[in-house]
């Protein structure tokens, strides 16, 4: 196979073989490091081997994602404060046109269930990403995973059952999010705690992540009225003196999210999870060894 064919066909699968490393892993990097050594074997194989290359890649890419996965968790069992996926834009704009597969993409690697999938093992994780996020068929996972296909089918069971358990089922329409967001980000900055409160559900939740490299709370705040303090108390301090503040909207992690810049370079992410016109989540990402993409 020329070389330039080899290359093709790796590019042609790159896509999806970053959407398993990325949904296996929640960090871009880490995602970018399994994809690159993926490319490293497919160039080293004899192509004239491989019948079937989309298989034979996210194998290798999932079997290297699950090796790194079991690395990382014991660091993350050290992370400082509560742990968030490094943000992903997902603007996938013509290249999936499809509503419902939008939604399945969207909902596979929402910042919720990248949450919950934290909590199942790496076997589990990886029959869920391969199954629920690309539609995978059990037999291929089997041969992906080496494992037969009833011991796929109860994995996939448990992890199903466990993201449905755990994470927050809210069907928002984007337009609605959007204008929600952009409500609360008017009263946060205005210093309106009466406005900014009464679009807080009562259970609310704030959730944010530093890894002890930025202010940010070191535990997750619950109800409205906590919640609701600290953020007036943040977003009043405002930036330091001198320095210019950007709020730019953008898709991040299958939802409407906004992207704050301070002196041009990313300071903090914050996403809402709303339903029935209420705030019921507030994710806050200002770690920023998990910004450094978004500069880019």
């Amino acid at each position: 196979m020329a070389t330039d064919t080899v290359t093709d066909v790796f590019e042609e699968h790159r896509p999806v073989l970053m959407g398993v490393a990325y949904r296996m892993l929640g960090r871009v990097a880490d995602a970018e490091d399994i994809v690159q050594e993926a490319w490293l074997r497919w160039s080293a194989v004899d192509q004239a081997q491989v019948r079937e290359p989309r298989g034979y890649l996210v194998r290798v890419t999932t079997r290297l994602a699950i090796d790194r996965l079991r690395h990382v968790q014991s660091r993350r069992e050290s992370y400082v404060g509560p742990w968030l996926p490094e943000p992903l834009v997902t603007d996938y704009g013509p290249a999936v046109p499809d509503t419902a597969e939008r939604a399945v993409l969207a909902d596979s690697v929402s910042l919720a269930v990248l949450v919950v999938l934290e909590s199942l093992s790496p076997l589990e994780r990886a029959v869920f990403v391969l199954r629920e996020a690309f539609g995978f068929p059990f037999a291929e996972i089997a041969r992906t995973l080496d494992r037969g296909e009833p011991a796929v089918r109860k994995l996939a069971a448990r992890a199903r059952k466990h993201v449905d358990e755990g994470r927050p089922r809210y069907d928002v329409d984007p337009d609605e999010r959007r204008d929600l967001t952009e409500r609360f980000l008017a009263a946060a900055t205005g210093g309106n705690l009466d406005g900014l409160m009464s679009l807080l559900a009562p259970d609310v939740r704030l959730v944010g992540d530093s890894g002890g490299k930025a202010k940010a709370p070191l535990r997750v705040i619950e109800t409205a009225d906590p919640v609701g303090r600290f953020l007036y108390g943040a977003f009043g301090k405002g930036v330091p003196e001198g320095a210019a503040a950007e709020f730019r909207y953008m898709e991040i992690n299958g939802a409407w999210a906004v992207l704050v810049l301070v002196d041009g370079k990313p300071d903090s992410v914050f996403q809402l999870e709303v339903a029935d016109g209420r705030i019921k989540s507030v994710y806050i990402i200002r770690n920023p060894d998990k910004l450094i993409g978004l500069a880019l």
